[in-house]
């Protein structure tokens, strides 16, 4: 059975948007699609299952924001006496891994955290690092919480999200992760107002610095917001996830 198209056609997709994938990448995406559809029969990551789906809908989807922000490149391990320090890239509620997963095996160098409040979903992410040989650290906590310990509190030069949640709500929850002189990358559908998120941006310390549209293969539209941390966020945020969802900012 197949989980992906065929590498020649599943490179093409890629290389139609300017992003090259190498076949140890293809190989690498190809064990995490047939991990995430037999995890699926037993816990539910995801609606899409088939492989054009899973190859444009989360694997392409994940990684074209790489066209729209430059990333510094660090060095992967021993690969020089003096290396480049690594970006450091959390997914903020990853849920099946997207998009910092795919982004990890597009960009190997960075330094990637997967965060999660769901147990099985961080133990299904361990699993394919595992089976694909991916570093990455998995780490099960609500977001709030994860955005005030000391731990991950402003140490990542990005955080990055795939989410629902509205542009106010999701800036509370991963903003606090991203070190002053960092970036939050939301990804968002079409219907996203990213001026409704304008308040709580600069409440938190950040200016939004971008907002693409652009679309999928298949016509799906997408706003990529991007927001630079320009100032640390005050220690009273993020709020409780019952405060968030009450009263956003």
């Amino acid at each position: 059975m197949a989980f992906l198209p065929e590498y020649s056609k599943f490179a093409e997709i890629f290389a139609a948007e300017q992003l090259e994938i190498t076949e140890k990448q293809y190989e690498q995406l190809e064990i995490y699609a047939r991990m995430l559809v037999e995890w699926n029969e037993k816990m539910n990551l995801t609606g899409i299952t088939d492989p054009n789906g899973i190859a444009v809908k989360h694997f392409l989807d994940s990684i074209l924001p790489f066209k729209f922000i430059n990333v510094p490149r660090g060095t992967i391990e021993a690969e020089t006496a003096s290396p480049k320090k690594a970006i450091k890239l959390i997914d903020v509620g990853t849920g099946a891994g997207f998009p910092g997963l795919p982004m990890k095996i597009y960009r190997p160098d960075l330094e990637l955290t997967l965060l999660d409040s769901l147990n099985k979903r961080i133990n299904f992410l361990s699993a394919v690092c595992d089976e694909a040989k991916i570093k990455a650290e998995c780490v099960h906590a609500r977001a709030e919480e994860g955005g005030r310990s000391p731990l991950f509190r402003e140490k990542f030069d990005i955080a990055v999200a795939r989410a629902v949640a509205a542009m106010p709500v999701l800036t509370e929850y991963c903003l606090p992760y991203v070190k002053v002189g960092g970036i939050f990358a939301a990804l968002k559908g079409p219907n996203e107002n990213y001026k409704d998120g304008e308040n709580a941006v600069k409440t938190l310390g950040g200016e939004i610095s971008e907002v693409k549209e652009y679309a999928l293969p298949n016509g799906d539209k997408r706003t990529l917001i991007v927001v630079e941390k320009v100032k640390s966020t005050p220690s009273k945020y993020p709020r409780n996830g019952g405060q968030i969802a009450k009263k956003a900012l």
